[in-house]
């Protein structure tokens, strides 16, 4: 067989099965109504793939089966990749399974619950400076990407309005949204899904990997509908500066009329920003943010499934996107995307917000950003690794210089996330050492830590991103370091260009050696007899 082939596993062990149709004398011998083993019939036999099985199985057994395979799956603790949160306190997850089974939209058959949902929009609308939290306007969705649609709908329906009214039309040459290149894909997705041109604006080392303002001008018109400034970007975490773009689209507007709306993408900074930062102004209180959505789920630290978009007023949610529903004996009024969905997301939020207090999420946002400064510059001083976030670096200096203070506002603003790559010297000293083997290698010892490239303009640099969430401790980040530094010198050290196949097979080999934590030396203990001395 032709080693360029690709070979189909599932078709060889297809063949390689047993022909025989019973194993005559096993236990494995059934008939209706007989208990299985381990696995029951699928001990051995295949698992529905493609197609539903005719009889099924006990309900242990398919536990079983099902839990073993999710086995494969990541550790949750040590996937650094996602902004995603991932833990809870054991009381909200009682509250949680109490509650799974809820539908939010069932507003007549659940009012307390929706009360809770109304709640924490309010919450968010205060949180947020909105003109009045007791008549905030916004819902609950399935995350930010169902948010930042609605955003941006409630701004196209408004241009169209305008448009209107000024007898112009809506369709030559039709709307377009501005954001930077470094956009999350759910705000192309607006545009794509709902017929809006995207404009994307390059960022560069100038622009901090983020939008910049001045080049922005350059894409607006007055066809522009509104434009996205994300607080908090994907690649590196820097926040996008509101202020400074709401003071430039200020001054358009007074110069030729035009009027450009803001929508704030505060996926993740948006339950960062008010907290850590609150002297930042980037929220409501600029009259040109009409709105702003979140993810509860990310650094609202709920689990998966909840995020919220609020608007500044009711003025700024056009009536043709909210639906008076006759449903279920009641009138409800409904302005998301979707219809059912869980409510105990929303419920899981309510017992943060409850939970935490201001005080709470501002000491667990203070925590996440210490440890992000600490990793931060632990790479800087191992002189392999240049860091590209700037939240350890100096507010507003030229520079960008490090900084030891304890004063949270004397940082850059921006989320805990830790952007970096091989600094320059290890690349001239190592240069067929490849970036990418670091993520496969620190894969191998069950870190998840994503290596890609930045945003168009800037392709040619790949990343190395860490997103330090409350369960990122510093003993975790300790343990990090320690087998990033182990893997990055033991690249340099094999001198081959064999570095990661030859790593690979080594990665979670013993040392010759006890155990570096281990308050016994080498030749401190009996020699070995050669025999099998590993882990049964």
């Amino acid at each position: 067989m032709a080693l360029s082939k690709h070979v189909n596993p599932t078709r060889i062990l297809q063949e390689s099965r047993d022909q025989h149709a019973t194993h005559k004398g096993s236990h494995m011998i059934v008939s209706s109504g007989t208990k299985y083993s381990y696995g029951e019939r699928y001990a051995t036999d295949p698992i529905p793939k493609y197609s539903l099985a005719s009889k099924g199985i006990g309900a242990d057994a398919a536990y079983r089966v099902i839990h073993d395979e999710l086995s494969l799956d990541g550790s949750t603790v040590l996937n650094l990749a996602s902004f995603v949160h991932t833990w809870m306190p054991p009381q909200a997850d009682l509250l949680v399974r109490e509650n799974m089974s809820k539908n939010l939209i069932d507003t007549d058959e659940y009012p307390a619950t929706q009360v809770l949902h109304t709640r924490c929009v309010s919450i968010l609308a205060d949180l947020w400076h909105a003109p009045s939290a007791k008549q905030a306007i916004g819902t609950a969705t399935t995350g930010s990407s169902e948010a930042i649609q609605l955003g941006g709908l409630a701004m196209k329906k408004l241009w169209q309005a305008r448009r209107k009214t000024a007898g112009k039309s809506i369709h030559e040459p039709g709307p377009n949204i501005v954001m930077g290149a470094n956009a999350q894909v759910a705000l192309e997705k607006f545009a794509r899904y709902f017929d809006v041109e995207c404009r994307l604006v390059p960022v560069s080392v100038e622009s901090k990997y983020r939008l910049d303002p001045k080049k922005a001008m350059d894409y607006i018109d007055e066809n522009t509908i509104g434009v996205y400034v994300i607080l908090g970007s994907t690649y590196t975490g820097h926040y996008e500066p509101v202020k400074e773009m709401s003071d430039l689209l200020d001054e358009l507007e007074a110069k030729t009329g035009i009027y450009v709306p803001i929508h704030v993408d505060g996926a993740s900074g948006a339950f960062v920003a008010p907290f850590v930062t609150p002297k930042l102004v980037w929220d409501f209180k600029l009259p040109r943010v009409v709105s702003i959505n979140t993810s509860g789920h990310k650094f609202g630290l709920s689990y998966v499934g909840v995020g919220w978009v609020v608007w500044r007023d009711k003025a700024h949610l056009p009536k043709e996107l909210i639906f008076e529903l006759h449903y279920l004996g009641s009138v409800e009024y409904s302005f998301s995307l979707n219809f059912s969905r869980p409510a105990a997301p929303i419920i899981a939020q309510y017992f943060n917000l409850l939970h935490l207090g201001f005080e709470g999420y501002r000491a667990i946002g203070l925590a996440d950003m210490e440890n992000a400064r600490l990793f931060s510059r632990a790479l800087e001083k191992t002189g392999y690794y240049t860091v590209l976030s700037d939240i350890h670096r100096a507010h507003g200096a030229a520079h960008q210089e490090r900084i030891d203070s304890s004063d949270i506002e004397a940082y850059e603003p921006g989320l805990p996330v830790v952007a970096f790559r091989f600094s320059d010297n290890f690349k001239q000293k190592n240069p067929d050492i490849q970036q990418k083997w670091i993520q496969t290698l620190l894969r191998a010892k069950g870190w998840i830590v994503p290596n890609y490239e930045l945003p168009p303009a800037l392709e040619q640099v790949e990343i190395l991103r860490v997103v330090v969430r409350e369960n990122l401790t510093e003993t975790l980040i300790d343990k990090l370091l320690g087998d990033l530094i182990e893997i990055t010198e033991q690249l340099v050290n094999t001198g081959s260009g064999m570095h990661a196949l030859a790593m690979l097979g080594n990665i979670q080999k013993p040392q010759k050696h006890e155990h570096t934590d281990s308050n016994f030396q080498e030749g401190e203990g009996s020699s070995s007899s050669g025999t099998y001395a590993r882990t049964c």
